[in-house]
């Protein structure tokens, strides 16, 4: 029988999936085969596992399981990551040299937003909502860069300007709009915070998206659109 915080993290779980429109779920999930081969990665299996010993049933031992879980994908990001490079020419090592770079400025700017925006709730449900959101976007890189280093043949990709891809624009739109609602809810003294890690995530994105295909493009723009969402739902709630 779970305990009151691992049924509290079931129950967020349900609600992250049910906050994000058919379209973004639809962008998360494809393709079907790197959702299948996620759902069973070892590290997300020795997660749940974790999640359900009786001596971690508590909001603290809960959050221990999430933090393991974020240090094993930073390790397996890493691993990705060397492995692409070892496929890539030389000019295209450095571009995803910075992209990796500015997805850690990212992260840490990210991180002391999400601070920011907890402190502005209370109660342990929050606690537990925190630590997952600083565990997803880990998990979402090492999978990407996964992906990557497996798909990779030499050639690059093709991908129309976002103006020209309507499901882009969507996101991209919606992604904004949340961003708007976040930054507006937060206090004014955070705001700054909101905004910096807002422009870091724009700076990633921008020295990422060249070097994905469109569906690479959306699974990023998907998840960032999901975590403003939850973000602008979530501040000032106790």
């Amino acid at each position: 029988m779970l305990g009151g915080s691992s049924a509290r993290l079931a129950r967020y779980f349900a609600a992250m999936v049910s906050t994000l429109s058919a379209a973004t779920v639809l962008f998360a999930v494809a393709p079907a085969a790197r959702a299948e081969v996620a759902a069973a990665d070892p590290i997300d299996t020795a997660m749940r596992t974790c999640l359900a010993r009786a001596d971690r049933s508590s909001t603290a031992g809960q959050i221990q399981c999430m933090d393991d879980a974020r240090t094993a994908w930073r390790k397996a990001a890493d691993n990705a990551l060397t492995q692409l490079l070892a496929k890539l020419p030389a000019a295209q090592q450095k571009r995803w040299q910075l992209s990796q770079q500015k997805w850690a400025a990212w992260r840490d700017a990210e991180d002391t937003m999400l601070g920011a925006a907890f402190a502005t709730t209370s109660g342990s449900t929050y606690q537990l909502y925190e630590a997952d959101m600083r565990l997803q976007p880990v998990r979402d890189r090492a999978l990407a860069l996964r992906n990557q280093a497996t798909m990779y043949d030499g050639d690059a990709p093709k991908v129309r300007a976002c103006s020209a891809d309507a499901r882009c624009e969507h996101v991209s739109y919606d992604l904004n709009r949340y961003y708007r609602q976040l930054y507006a809810r937060m206090p004014k003294h955070e705001r700054p915070t909101v905004a910096r890690a807002q422009s870091d995530w724009r700076a990633y994105r921008d020295a990422t998206t060249p070097l994905i295909d469109e569906h690479a493009r959306l699974d990023l723009l998907g998840g960032r659109l999901a975590t403003l969402k939850r973000l602008a739902e979530t501040v000032n709630n106790h």
